[in-house]
């Protein structure tokens, strides 16, 4: 039993136990009577019989009704009636017999009213002394390390159950077969890699591969997080890490996971507590414990992070981590295996295509291929259907990406109509574009912040874009802003997002990616993280005020085209963008199959859809 709970039931029980003598010794019979009544009683001639105990006496009636009388020690029953008028003869012809109490009921009594108290205080004591004790107890394993071992009945999670991330799993396989046979190894004087830093965005999967690690190699498993090394204490942090490798080292071969090790392994000397800040103590000595004085044989540490650019280097080096493994987002066919694997148990409809779903979820993460599969079925159960459709599967992707549905938010038909504009802006300058993605779907209904939306998917996954479709994409992002002006002669806030987009676009191109034509292949300010400022970010100005007059016209230069163009093709094809907006106002959504229909103008990029399509 818990601790904590075994001292409640003990105070508990010792309240009880008191409050019960208490009740036990004052508790008053049901049939009191004083003694004028009980004189008037006498005198009347009612009273058959008198039991003496003590100072009580049980007055049975001539109906044999009883009932109790307390009087006072020092005087008898006979002088008790008579000092209220009542004869001596009255007196003898009642029965009157004497009992003295028993000696159990005489010390219970005086056990119930002397040790129950005591009973209370011992138990009080007692009850603190273990939270004193407790107290010491985890002063005494203060230092001791936290980190789980994962259980040996636990469902293991393998690496067939991890899609995508090939070359991640090689590696992984590789550090399991070293553990299970390193003989094969040795005869060809490989060494054990000493650590493996999985390196990824948010939701690529690295603690499910530590977790796919622990289910193929069949050696113990311990897992801990950065952030369980750091307290308040300096020295507690240093200590909890030669705990861990000491009970590493006792069940070796083994391996141990360190979860977000950016939270301990940040850059020693860039921040604020000199040398006897906690977290460097701490780093300092998993920098000993994983390639010290002292060999650490047989013991892997694999650690995760999203944040590999504020490790030490340190940490980096080889013989500590050998070997960083990258997973990137997933592609379409890593997407199309991580839906199958969400989808083992769940029922599915005829009509469900996990390749298309995968076509239309280019930079979700695993994480967010998963939340989609379970919103997915969260939907379908909502509207009471046996399986989960496509068109759930379809809704909980723009769930997912904007939030969910603001079917309470009623927007006025002046707003709507803008909205509807605003958003035929958009889909009809990306229509128009050549190097831009086609519109998959446009709707003024409003989701997360979004009064409306226009999304738009590529036909393939890239890593790199051209400056040409840069500076489209800004025009089309520009869409709504022109579309707004041309059609109202004004302007509304509902632009505010699209311009802070645009232009971080175009600072962007100018400063980091070398696409201006007046400033040329250069990179303009260096940006660093302020480590103990959490995700506050400084960026160094390494340019002149000239240089910086020139950036910001050229930041200008590239918003003003996007703008001017997107302004050129609305002007040009104001009958398309009237049909969009009117259907827009009626029906709300539109689909990419029917939005073709609704512009009545080829796409510009008609030939690449072509030839997808033809692919597919």
């Amino acid at each position: 039993m818990n601790t904590t709970l075994r001292n409640i039931l003990l105070i508990i029980g010792a309240v009880v136990l008191v409050a019960a003598g208490l009740a036990m010794v004052n508790l008053e019979p049901k049939n009191q009577l004083d003694l004028a009544g009980f004189a008037n009683k006498v005198r009347d001639g009612q009273v058959q019989e008198i039991v003496l105990r003590g100072n009580r006496m049980e007055v049975t009636l001539t109906d044999n009704t009883k009932f109790f009388v307390d009087k006072e020690e020092s005087i008898s029953v006979s002088e008790l009636l008579k000092n209220y008028g009542i004869d001596e003869e009255t007196s003898r012809g009642i029965k009157t017999t004497v009992k003295e109490p028993s000696g159990v009921a005489f010390w219970g009594s005086i056990a119930l009213q002397t040790l129950l108290p005591l009973i209370l205080i011992f138990a009080l004591m007692m009850f603190f002394f273990r939270q004193v004790q407790g107290q010491n107890n985890r002063a005494m394993n203060f230092g001791q390390s936290t980190a789980r071992e994962t259980p040996k009945g636990q469902e293991k999670v393998t690496f067939a159950d991890v899609a995508g991330v090939r070359e991640a799993k090689q590696e992984l396989m590789e550090v399991v077969e070293f553990l299970k046979q390193p003989e094969k190894f040795a005869k060809l004087g490989a060494k054990i890699p000493k650590g493996v830093l999985l390196m990824g965005s948010p939701g690529t999967g690295k603690t499910l591969l530590a977790r796919a690690v622990a289910g193929e190699a069949d050696v113990p498993f311990l897992h801990i997080s950065g952030s369980e090394f750091v307290e308040m204490f300096v020295g507690v942090g240093a200590s909890r890490v030669r705990d861990l490798f000491t009970k590493a080292k006792k069940t070796a071969p083994c391996i141990v996971f360190i979860d977000e090790i950016d939270a301990v392994g940040r850059q020693r000397g860039s921040g604020l507590g000199g040398s006897h800040d906690e977290r460097e103590q701490t780093l300092n000595q998993i920098l000993v414990e994983m390639d010290g004085f002292e060999p650490n044989l047989g013991v892997i540490v694999v650690a995760a992070t999203n944040r590999p650019d504020v490790l030490d280097p340190a940490l980096l080096r080889p013989g500590r981590f050998d070997r960083r493994v990258v997973l990137d987002p997933p592609d379409i066919r890593d997407r199309e295996e991580i839906l199958t694997i969400h989808a083992k148990n769940k029922p599915l409809s005829k009509d469900v295509s996990l390749k298309k779903l995968a076509e239309r979820t280019p930079g979700f993460s695993g994480a967010d291929l998963m939340n989609l599969m379970n919103e997915a079925a969260i939907l379908a159960a909502r509207r009471n259907r046996t399986e989960v459709g496509m068109n759930e599967l379809l809704e909980s992707i723009e769930k997912v990406m904007l939030g969910p549905e603001r079917k309470s938010h009623l927007m006025k038909e002046d707003e709507r109509k803008v909205t509807a504009y605003h958003e035929a802006g958009h889909a009809l300058v990306a229509h128009l574009l050549p190097h831009t993605d086609p519109v998959q779907k446009v709707s003024i209904i409003s989701r997360g912040r979004a009064a409306g939306y226009t999304i738009k998917l590529p036909l393939e996954d890239r890593t790199m874009k051209t400056r040409e479709e840069y500076v489209e994409d800004i025009a089309m992002t520009m869409g709504g802003y022109a579309a707004e002006r041309i059609i109202f002669g004004d302007i509304t806030t509902g632009a505010s997002n699209d311009m802070r987009q645009a232009t971080a676009t175009a600072r962007s191109m100018v400063t980091q990616w070398g696409m201006s034509n007046l400033l040329g292949p250069r990179s303009y300010g260096r940006r660093e993280d302020m480590i103990f400022l959490g995700r506050e970010i400084h960026e160094e100005r390494d340019y002149s005020e000239s240089k910086a007059e020139i950036i910001d016209k050229e930041i200008d230069l590239l918003i003003k085209q996007g703008l001017e163009t997107a302004e050129k093709l609305i002007s040009s094809n104001r009958p398309a963008m009237d049909r969009i907006a009117n259907y827009l106002t009626t029906h709300e959504t539109i689909e990419r199959e029917q939005f073709a229909d609704i512009v009545g103008l080829p796409p510009a990029n008609a030939k690449n859809i072509l030839k997808k399509e033809e692919q597919a």
